[in-house]
C-alpha cells in the first residue's frame, strides 16, 4: 500500500506538471492568435496541426517506444489544438445534422469538442453555409467503404468553388442504445434504414421478436428511444453519451471494414506538408479513346491515383465528368507537371483542393 500511495503521489505531481504547461501552451497561443489578427493571417492553420501530429508521433514511436497508445495521442492533441485555438478564435463548423449522426463524430474528430458546431439538414446548406462565410468550415461525407460514394456531395462541387482542406476517415460501428438496462427489456429498434440494413443479422439473432422501425435518422432513432419504454436505437457511441443512452450491444453492424471518409471544406488553398492528397474533376472530348489520353498523363508523370468515380455533367444525356483523388500536391512537381498535361487533354480541368490527407489512412 506504502508503495501504491508513493506512485499516486508522483501521478498527482506530473498531473499538475501536466495542467501547468497546457497553461502555458494556451497562453502562448492566445498571444499568437494576436500577432496573426494585427497581421490580417488566417487564425486556423491545418497545415500547421498536421506537422504537430507528425512531430508528436515520431516523438513517441522514437523516444518512447509509443508506451502511450499512438491514436490516444492524437486524440489528446486534437482536444489541446482545439482548446487553445478557441483562445484565439472560435471555429464555426457547420455539418450534415443533426447531432449525434456520424457526421458529426467526423467534425468533432477533425475540429475538436472547443468548436462551435452548426448542423445543416442537407449537404447542399452545409455549403451554402460555408460559402457564406457564416460558418469557417463544413464537413460533408463523401464515401463509405459499403455504400459507395454520395453522390450528392460530388455533385456539389460541380456547382460550387469551396475547395477541400481535409479529410477524416471513421470507422461505421453502429450500437444498441436504450434507457432499458437489459435486451430483454427491448420490444422495438428505430433506426435509419441503412444503419438497420447493417445490423439485420445481428437483429435477427438476438432480437427476433422485436418490431423494428425505420426513421429518418439514427439520431432521431435516439431521440424516440429516449422517451419510449422498451425502445432501442441504434447508433453511434456518440449518439449515447449525447443522448445519456446506455449501450446495450456494441459493434452489431455485419461488417468490420464499415468506414466513412469525409471531407473538410472551405473558402482556402492549403499548402504543401509532404503527405498530400489532390482532388480534382476533369470532362474529356466525345471521342474514342479520351479517357485514356487523359489518364495517360498521370502515368507519363508518375503520379499514383487512389480514386475515380465518373458523374453525368448535366449539360446533356450521357455526357460525363471524372472525379479523381491522386497522391500528392498540386504544388509538387511531378504532379504540376501531370495537371498541364491533363489540361492539354481534356476540355476542362477543376482542381477541388491539395490538403493533408488522414492521419492514419496511410
Amino acid at each position: 500500500m506504502k508503495e501504491i500511495e508513493r506512485l499516486r503521489e508522483e501521478i498527482d505531481r506530473i498531473d499538475e506538471e501536466i495542467l501547468k504547461l497546457l497553461t502555458e501552451r494556451a497562453r502562448i497561443a492566445k498571444r499568437i492568435g494576436e500577432i496573426k489578427k494585427e497581421r490580417g493571417l488566417e487564425v486556423h492553420v491545418p497545415e500547421r496541426e498536421r506537422a504537430i501530429f507528425e512531430k508528436v508521433l515520431k516523438m513517441n514511436r522514437e523516444k518512447f517506444g509509443e508506451e502511450f497508445p499512438s491514436e490516444a495521442l492524437i486524440h489528446i492533441y486534437r482536444e489541446i489544438i482545439s482548446a487553445c485555438l478557441s483562445l484565439e478564435k472560435p471555429l464555426k463548423i457547420a455539418y450534415l445534422g443533426p447531432k449525434a449522426t456520424f457526421t458529426h463524430q467526423a467534425a468533432l474528430e477533425f475540429f475538436g469538442f472547443s468548436a462551435q458546431y452548426i448542423p445543416c439538414t442537407t449537404i447542399r446548406d452545409v455549403f451554402m453555409e460555408v460559402d457564406s462565410q457564416r460558418s469557417d468550415y463544413g464537413v460533408v461525407p463523401v464515401e463509405n467503404t459499403i455504400e459507395g460514394v454520395v453522390n450528392y456531395t460530388l455533385d456539389m462541387f460541380l456547382e460550387s468553388d469551396l475547395k477541400i482542406s481535409g479529410e477524416v476517415v471513421i470507422p461505421i460501428s453502429l450500437h444498441l442504445l436504450s434507457t432499458a438496462e437489459s435486451l430483454e427489456e427491448v420490444r422495438k429498434v428505430y433506426s435509419h434504414k441503412v444503419a438497420i440494413g447493417q445490423c439485420r443479422t445481428w437483429l435477427e439473432k438476438n432480437l427476433p421478436n422485436a418490431q423494428i422501425i425505420e426513421t429518418e435518422s439514427t439520431a432521431k432513432a435516439c431521440e424516440i428511444a429516449l422517451e419510449e419504454e422498451g425502445a432501442g436505437a441504434i447508433a453511434s457511441e456518440v449518439a449515447s453519451y449525447t443522448y445519456h443512452l446506455n449501450i446495450l450491444a456494441r459493434n452489431i453492424q455485419e461488417s468490420s471494414d464499415n468506414y466513412t471518409r469525409f471531407l473538410g471544406i472551405s473558402k482556402r488553398d492549403m499548402k504543401p506538408t509532404g503527405k498530400d492528397k489532390t482532388s480534382l474533376i476533369f470532362a474529356v472530348r466525345d471521342e474514342p479513346g479520351a479517357l485514356y489520353k487523359a489518364l495517360e498523363a498521370f502515368y507519363r508523370k508518375g503520379v499514383n491515383l487512389t480514386k475515380i468515380e465518373s458523374r453525368p455533367s448535366r449539360r446533356r444525356a450521357w455526357d460525363y465528368v471524372f472525379f479523381i483523388d491522386l497522391e500528392g500536391h498540386k504544388e509538387d512537381g511531378h504532379v504540376k507537371e501531370a495537371l498541364e498535361e491533363l489540361e492539354r487533354r481534356t476540355l476542362m480541368v477543376k482542381i477541388l483542393g491539395s490538403y493533408p490527407r488522414a492521419i492514419f489512412s496511410e
